[in-house]
């Protein structure tokens, strides 16, 4: 039986153990470049970003749903004029992107290797299951977690029922991960904590405030210091 003090710790996985965003910013210069006759940079940013807003809840995150907001947001900027070779570039795009090897961010394999051994951790993430599975195998790094949820949406209602599922105390969970939005506020709002490592880019939709006052709520400025967070909390109701 699981103590009731046990501590458990969510990770999140893109952006917070593997790059990403780096990868949908190399190939939205690329897309820009492929529109650069039609339009200027701004227009195309902005009509892409409008398009998959649009599309999210019938296409779901990932490279999959964001290929095929590019392709409709590049028939509309060029009025239908694009042709099936540009199409085809599009499509090479999106696989090179669902290729591209995992690459892991640094202080992640010894924080994890750290934890493993002294507290359940969970790895809970958002976007395409079979993406995802890729990525975490290749990662090298499925051993670590007691348990995956590949979610379609993090927010508090998909939480509260992944800690169900679990058996897990909001009040004995941590999560870490990059996005304000969906690793931190939603953990905040269900009574638990969250430790916040920021990535250098941050997609818009992702984009959020931080929580006014401090409370359980742990600004880091690299993975490294889960490890602190993560004793001071286990102390706290040992």
């Amino acid at each position: 039986m699981r103590s009731s003090s046990e501590l458990v710790v969510g990770f999140d996985a893109d952006d917070t153990l593997w790059h990403n965003e780096n990868i949908f910013e190399h190939t939205h210069e690329r897309y820009r470049d492929l529109l650069a006759r039609y339009h200027d940079a701004a227009t195309v940013d902005r009509t892409l970003f409008a398009t998959e807003m649009r599309n999210l809840e019938l296409y779901g995150y990932g490279v999959k749903g964001f290929t095929l907001s590019a392709i409709e947001t590049a028939i509309q900027l060029t009025e239908g004029r694009i042709s099936a070779e540009e199409i085809r570039r599009l499509i090479e795009l999106g696989r090179e992107m669902l290729a591209h090897p995992v690459e892991l961010l640094e202080g992640v394999e010894e924080t994890l290797a750290q934890l493993a051994g002294r507290h359940r951790l969970l790895l809970i993430t958002k976007g395409d299951l079979r993406d995802q599975e890729r990525k975490l195998a290749k990662s090298g790094l499925a051993d670590r977690f007691r348990a995956v949820e590949v979610l379609s949406e993090k927010d508090e209602p998909s939480y509260a029922i992944v800690l169900r599922r679990h058996g897990v105390d909001p009040a004995r969970f941590l999560m870490v991960g990059n996005s304000l939005k969906s690793d931190i506020l939603p953990v905040l709002a269900l009574g638990g904590a969250g430790a916040h490592v920021p990535y250098r880019l941050t997609w818009a939709a992702e984009r959020a405030e931080p929580p006014q006052s401090g409370g359980r709520f742990y600004a880091l400025e690299s993975i490294r210091a889960v490890t602190g967070v993560v004793a001071a909390l286990a102390a706290e109701r040992a």
